[in-house]
């Protein structure tokens, strides 16, 4: 399915309606923002089964994993961003000091304006609409542009936004590089992209000339160590489900692994166990195994099986993109496999003695988005203390997602700003700060020639303490 690209023209066009729209401050009204949000459930509703025959059509995904890992999660986010909304946007007092009585303050959350969400092609519903939310949520308006990779899902994206909302509000466009290219070069109020490291910088230095802020969720190779005291049964199957969700095409997706030297053996027999479980008739025709999403994605999957020594797996089939969850060891760090982010069903696994090896192996390389430990819980947070990451989690991979009252975001290369639950909102929210003096009690020593300045020094200094 070819998509028709959106013209610069149309660009500019939608742009300028987008600014003028904010500019009549109709989004400032919170009954506005609970009836738009109210609007884009109902849609989402009316457009699940064609969004889900899309992602199928694309990519292989299944109903449930379609639901779980993507709509499902958009339907959670509407439902509290519209409950809580008017408790998130409320004014909020705050302590005043001293020095700066008879006055008071408050803190107050208005919209940035007029944004740009770019989403990728892994998960093309929720990393859209989720962000969506958040900008409906905190009153701006949004151009939304979907990858290119997925063009049933991103035609059928096309047709739910025109469909559900007036497109001076929220407008989609769609395209490849020249597209992205053509949208970064107008102003927005705000970026917010998924994507590569590579795409996350392209957007950073287009919009630096108008110092626009930017939400970067991009990737990383993200570690999962097993350490000797883990649960191994619980360990691997946790990890290969995390592995084998979306074929390993999530930017959360446990990446390489690092295996305690003492149950290596015990691990992998665990490992080959849990697939076997998870796919008792093998991946290949599984209705609940994710395809590779282009030629060129598996021709890059299938050159790191020549890294390492293949412990289970490494089948595949380029006409059906189809690539066996495959467990690779005797990978030297140097290998290829180990340079960039997988994204896919390939597992190189390394083995330590140490902890210390592993803090001081990840902490030699850029922040990643993720970072699983199994084994004793304090040992893990041990690690985590002396290790970064986006987020993380111990005996789980891939949960942290899952819950909104956590942010999500990377750190470094792995991006910049979070969201989910009402940090959607705070991400394109701006907190102004307030100060409200009466009009008529003044206090002298703030004037010139400074008087009672001692006192005041005192209590600054006390203040301090």
């Amino acid at each position: 399915m070819e998509l028709t690209h959106t013209g610069a023209e149309r660009i500019r066009e939608l742009v300028e309606k987008q600014r003028a729209f904010f500019a009549s401050g109709k989004t400032l009204d919170i009954s506005f923002r609970k009836e738009m949000l109210s609007r884009f459930n109902e849609g989402l509703r009316k457009w699940e089964k064609p969004l889900c025959e899309a992602l199928w059509n694309d990519l292989h995904k299944s109903y449930e994993e379609a639901f779980m890992t993507e709509i499902g999660l958009v339907y959670s986010e509407i439902g509290e961003a519209w409950r809580k909304i008017g408790r998130w946007t409320r004014k909020r007092r705050v302590r005043t000091p001293l020095t700066v009585l008879p006055a008071h303050s408050a803190i107050i959350r208005e919209p940035l304006g007029c944004t740009l969400i770019v989403a990728p092609w892994n998960y093309p519903v929720q990393l859209l609409l989720n962000p969506l939310v958040g900008a409906i949520a905190a009153g701006c308006t949004a151009l939304l542009k979907p990858s290119p990779y997925v063009p049933e899902v991103s035609s059928v994206l096309g047709q739910f936004v025109s469909d559900t909302f007036p497109e001076e509000y929220v407008a989609l466009v769609q395209g490849n590089r020249t597209v992205n290219a053509e949208l970064f070069s107008h102003r927005y109020d705000l970026v917010f992209l998924t994507g590569s490291p590579s795409l996350g910088r392209i957007a950073m230095e287009a919009q630096a000339k108008y110092l626009t802020p930017l939400v970067l969720e991009l990737g990383g190779k993200s570690p999962c160590i097993v350490d000797r005291d883990a649960d191994l049964r619980t360990a691997a199957r946790r990890i290969v489900w995390g592995k084998c969700l979306n074929s390993g095409q999530t930017c959360i997706a446990p990446d390489y692994l690092f295996v305690h030297e003492t149950i290596r053996e015990a691990f992998v027999k665990a490992f080959r166990n849990a697939l076997s479980e998870l796919y008792p008739d093998g991946t290949e025709h599984s209705d609940y195994y994710v395809h590779i999403v282009k030629d060129s994605a598996f021709d890059r999957l299938i050159s790191y099986l020549g890294d390492g020594k293949i412990l289970c797996g490494g089948k595949s089939d380029r006409a059906k993109r189809w690539i066996e969850p495959t467990l690779l060891s005797e990978v030297s760090p140097d290998a290829p496999v180990m340079q960039e982010e997988i994204f896919g069903p390939i597992f190189p696994m390394m083995t330590f003695r140490d902890r210390k090896e592993v803090i001081d192996f990840v902490n030699a390389r850029e922040k990643p988005l993720a970072f699983y430990y199994f084994g004793n819980e304090s040992d893990g947070w041990d690690v985590i203390g002396k290790t970064t990451s986006g987020g993380a989690c111990i005996n789980d991979t891939i949960m942290h997602i899952a819950n909104g009252n956590i942010p999500f975001g990377g750190v470094g290369n792995s991006g910049m700003g979070s969201y989910h639950g009402e940090r959607s909102l705070l991400a394109f929210s701006h907190e102004r700060s307030v100060i409200a003096s009466p009009r008529k009690w003044d206090v002298p020593f703030r004037y010139m020639p400074y008087r009672l300045f001692k006192t005041i020094k005192k209590m600054l200094l006390l203040g301090a303490k």
